[in-house]
């Protein structure tokens, strides 16, 4: 009995031990991995009362109810799923060996940072890990292999570098890998292909190197294998045509050579197949039409040549096709007739000739067709013609013909639409009024005559209407007046006449209009000023009569041009136009205007361009930059116009009632002849003195004095005295007044006893190191006529033996390069400032080569050559100062450019070409944009022959000082990065010129197509 007790109670002492200690084990677990939570989340940055709030000492008894957390029965944490809660912070306090029953860890689409550390190796049982959308940098750890119950594993849009671990082969139950959107280089590891049950493989968008291997062939339960936009090298592996389950293959943007693997028309099943912008040649697959399946098919960008096989007629389901840039022969286009599901077909910019395939779009399916910038000729197929399922159609630039009222008929979800530059004739259809979503609608540079239908007012959506250089004739219809969103109006070059419709007025949000080049009679309406969004207006080559609407004057935002030239206005010209403040060119010649130019004109601070020539205009010229800058040709034939202007007379202060009372009075006429005859013979006397001072050691060129006192506005002001005022205002080249040291010589600000502050650079030259005088005073002339609003305006010069300088006006905010290298200033360029600033330089450059006569070469433009005013405003300096040296100085190759902004090709050749500084151009735009010199990029783009950019996430580029750019700005700064890869082509040939950027970067522009966060550098600049 006693026994039996015993036995009773030693069982109960045992049960309660055993009670006990699962009792310590688990509340140990659980308060381990409570602790463990509670002491990363309080290492995350940026800590809010609303960042996990139920993650709290109070309540950790419940833990498994606490945000994205669960449990198994037992209490222990199983899962946790924290993704896209902004979470900011590292990895390194999270104690992974606390969590050992863990199955789940999704902390994806947050901001992490850090490494990767090696204890995530810890975690036996972990199924899913999801590390994606974060900014994770370092390498993989090589424990990632020790978790072998992995089944799906993320590291995808992180910045992780270095190589894939091969010992990721280890995760045989692995079905998802993705880690595309990195920096990972080396070579894919042949170990992957140990990975048998993997269904989703991914490495695009990283830096990957080397040969694909083929051990890859055994993943045979693969859906989908990315590994596009690397570097990989080698041939496509024949083993991939075991991947008979394949869904997605995307090899695009690599650089793999050799043909199409035979094999890979057993991928019956494969939706997208991507082999473009490679470099395969040979032939496409006999038998590609086995991929029944394909929907998008890309070869295009590749070396493939023959034909196109004729079973790609058995492609009923593709609905993108891209083949162009190839080298197939014209077969190919009959090799498409049975393609008739075919939705988007693009072979624009090739060299393609013949007819247009007539089958193009049997099926009513096509929605897209570009063709232009071809050689196509003759008719549009009667296949596109009737195409209705059209969205977008452009074959501008090619040789097609026919009549217009018969190509093409009613398409009901037509957008775009562009046939210009070709051969078409007859009339405007009137039954393009069912055109209904037409948002652009260019015909320029064709044979079409007849009228506008007055039914193109009912298009209502029409945005852009463009029928230049065409034949048609009449009255422009008062129905334009509707088309309340048009944004662009071109009907140029036509033999338009009638009036100038009141109704262009009512297009509030039209920014171009172009009236020139026709017989329009009558008034410019007053309506015209309500247009207050114009920003470029040209009615020359008119015969437009009566006065100038005053209502001009309230479209302030004006910018790019005013053109009426060529009419017959008349009146005077009204004041209010000087309230055009944004305005750079204006074209008032040959009219009949009368009286005097207005002197609100000095307000309009942007002009650079300005002509009033063969007009009756009398009085003073205003005192304004681009009037005083320009030659004397924009004001010629005029009635009397005066000014310190070079060849006008001066202006006389006397009363015009006085004058016209004494004209006639020998005696007065006497008196004010001779002391103007004895100024003369003075001028005369003193010129002939100082021509015959050959040795005088100062050349200083002067204006006359004005009552601001500015001395460089002194004809004939004595060059000792403005010398001696630099020497003094710079105290005999100070350092503590040096504000810049550049290969020419060191830039100080002076500021002289007239309050005037220039910039005087001090040239680092000998005295044999310069060229003659006569010849340097020659060069000095040619800089002083250039007249650009962005280029440095050059004051004066000494030639003194021992202090030669320049004297230039001061700019504030000093160099380019010195602003974008100062974080806070960098700061303050906000994308627009920086893309003014873009514009700017170009502009100036395009009007050195093109409008200066003879074309001047800068030689050396650079950021530090490049000088922002108090308002941003970008000028050009050091402006030809390359000229002035001998051919034969030791400094020549020195002075030709700055180290990282010469073109190639002098390396090799002391030629220097207008191509030099399109270059160097390129160079300082991209520097622009990136907030730094693009060398490294430029290098690491060049050293490679694979399609430019391919890894490379557009956006990842941009100054990271600013935040990304407003959705206004974003395609102007798209291509302004085109554009300065343009000119930064190793062939100078293949470089635009200036004049070709200027328009381009002027011009209005279609959005964008892709998303602006997933470009990459590579298609958009092989676009």
């Amino acid at each position: 009995m006693e026994s039996s007790a015993l036995q009773r109670i030693l069982f109960h002492l045992l049960v309660a031990s055993v009670f006990l200690f699962f009792f310590i084990a688990f509340g140990s677990s659980y308060q381990r991995e409570t602790d463990s939570l509670l002491k990363w989340k309080a290492s995350l940055l940026y800590q809010t009362p609303s960042l996990l709030p139920s993650w709290n000492h109070a309540n950790a008894s419940l833990h498994c109810q606490w945000f994205g957390i669960s449990c198994n029965k037992d209490g222990s944490i199983i899962a946790m799923n924290l993704t896209g809660l902004g979470l900011k912070g590292t990895l390194h306090n999270f104690n992974f060996s606390s969590f050992r029953y863990l199955v789940r860890l999704d902390l994806g689409n947050n901001t992490l940072s850090g490494t990767i550390p090696a204890q995530i190796g810890e975690l036996p049982r972990l199924s899913v890990l999801g590390l994606y959308k974060n900014k994770i940098s370092g390498s993989i750890p090589l424990e990632i292999g020790n978790l072998k119950s992995l089944t799906e594993l993320s590291f995808s849009d992180n910045d992780l570098f270095g190589k894939i671990p091969p010992t990721l082969g280890n995760l045989s139950n692995l079905l998802i890998l993705n880690s595309s959107k990195n920096q990972l280089s080396g070579s894919i590891p042949q170990e992957i292909g140990k990975l048998k049950s993997l269904t989703s493989l991914a490495f695009s968008q990283n830096r990957l190197t080397g040969v694909i291997p083929s051990a890859l062939g055994n993943l045979t339960k693969l859906t989908s294998l990315q590994l596009d936009y690397n570097k990989l090298t080698g041939s496509i592996p024949s083993t991939f045509g075991s991947f008979k389950s394949l869904t997605n293959l995307e090899l695009t943007y690599n650089n793999l050579t050799g043909s199409i693997p035979s094999s890979l028309v057993n991928l019956t099943d494969v939706h997208m197949f991507s082999l473009a912008f490679n470099q395969l040649s040979g032939s496409i697959p006999r038998d590609i039409g086995n991929l029944k399946s394909v929907v998008n098919l890309y070869l295009c960008s590749n070396n493939l040549g023959g034909t196109i096989p004729l079973s790609v007629r058995s492609l009923f389901n593709v609905h993108l096709l891209l083949i162009h840039q190839n080298q197939l022969s014209s077969p190919f286009l009959q090799g498409m007739r049975n393609m008739t599901n075919l939705s988007i077909l693009t072979l624009h910019e090739n060299n393609f000739t013949g007819y247009l395939p007539q089958e193009l779009c049997l099926n009513v399916s096509l929605t897209r067709f570009t063709a232009f910038d071809n050689h196509f000729f003759g008719p549009i197929p009667e296949s596109l013609r009737n195409c209705k399922s059209l969205y977008r159609i452009r074959l501008e630039r090619n040789q097609l013909e026919g009549n217009l009222s018969e190509t093409f008929g009613v398409h009901p979800d037509l957008n775009y639409m562009d046939l210009s530059n070709n051969n078409f004739y007859g009339e405007l259809p009137k039954s393009w009024e069912g055109n209904k979503n037409l948002t652009s609608l260019r015909i320029s540079g064709n044979r079409v005559g007849g009228l506008i239908p007055l039914e193109l007012g009912k298009l209502i959506q029409l945005q852009r209407l463009d029928l230049s250089s065409n034949r048609l004739i009449d009255r422009i219809p008062k129905e334009i007046g509707k088309l309340s969103s048009l944004l662009e109006l071109n009907l140029s070059d036509n033999q338009l006449s009638g009036s100038f419709p009141n109704e262009i007025g009512s297009l509030s949000s039209l920014e171009t209009l172009d009236l020139s080049s026709n017989n329009l009679k009558g008034p410019i309406p007053r309506e015209i000023g309500d247009c207050s969004n114009l920003n470029y207006f040209k009615a020359s080559g008119n015969e437009l009569n009566g006065t100038l609407p005053f209502e001009i004057g309230s479209m302030i935002s004006l910018q790019l041009s005013l053109d009426l030239s060529q009419n017959k206005l008349t009146g005077e010209i009204p004041s209010q136009l000087g309230n055009l403040q944004k305005l750079e060119k204006l074209n008032l010649s040959h009219n009949i205007f009368s009286g005097s130019l207005p002197s609100s004109f000095t307000k309009m601070v942007s002009l650079t361009s300005v002509d009033v020539s063969y007009n009756e205009l009398e009085g003073p010229v205003p005192d304004n930059r681009a009037f005083r800058e320009s030659s004397q040709n924009v004001f010629r034939n005029n009635k009397g116009l005066c000014g310190l202007i070079e060849g006008l007379k001066l202006c006389d202060n006397s009363s015009t009632t006085k004058k016209s009372n004494r004209k006639n009075d020998p005696k007065l006429l006497l008196i004010m002849t001779l002391p103007i005859l004895g100024g003369l013979v003075f001028l005369m006397a003193f010129i002939i003195i100082i021509r015959r001072e050959r040795r005088h050691k100062f050349f200083y060129e002067e204006a006359r004095e004005t009552n601001n006192g500015n001395l460089f506005k002194i004809w004939g002001f004595n060059g000792r005295l403005v010398y001696e005022d630099v020497i003094v205002a710079t105290e005999n080249f100070s350092t503590k007044h040096c504000i810049g040291t550049g290969g020419y010589g060191s830039v100080y600000k002076a500021e002289l006893s007239t309050g005037q502050v220039v910039a005087v650079k001090r040239l680092h030259w000998s005295q044999d190191e310069i060229v003659d005088s006569k010849t340097f005073v020659n060069e000095i002339e040619v800089l002083r006529e250039m007249h650009h609003r962005n280029i440095v305006k050059l004051l004066g010069f000494c030639l003194n033996a021992r202090h030669p300088f320049l004297i230039y006006e001061y700019l504030e905010r000093g160099s380019l390069s010195k602003i974008l290298h100062n974080v806070e200033e960098a700061a303050k360029l906000d994308w627009i400032k920086r893309n003014n600033i873009i514009k700017c330089i170009a502009n100036a450059i395009a009007y050195m080569h093109h409008d200066c006569s003879p074309t001047i070469v800068h030689r050396d433009i650079s950021s530090n050559n490049i000088l922002l005013d108090s308002e941003f405003e970008a000028c050009i300096s050091d402006f030809g100062t390359a000229r002035l040296l001998k051919p034969d100085s030791s400094n020549w190759t020195v002075l030709t450019g700055t180290l990282g902004y010469m073109a190639p090709e002098l390396a090799y050749t002391m030629e220097i070409t207008e191509k030099c500084d399109v270059y160097s151009f390129g160079v300082v735009a991209l520097e622009v944009i990136m907030g730094k010199h693009p060398g490294e990029l430029i290098t690491c783009l060049m050293s490679t022959s694979q399609p430019i950019g391919q890894d490379i996430i557009f956006k990842d580029i941009l100054d990271p000082c600013i935040s990304d750019p407003p959705d206004h700005i974003k395609d102007e700064v798209i291509v302004i990065v085109q554009i300065g890869f343009a000119c930064i082509s190793n062939s100078p040939n293949l470089r635009p010129s200036m004049q070709h950027v200027s328009q381009e970067l002027s011009r209005c522009r279609e959005p964008f197509p892709e998303s602006f966060d997933t470009i990459t550098l590579g298609s958009l600049l092989n676009l």
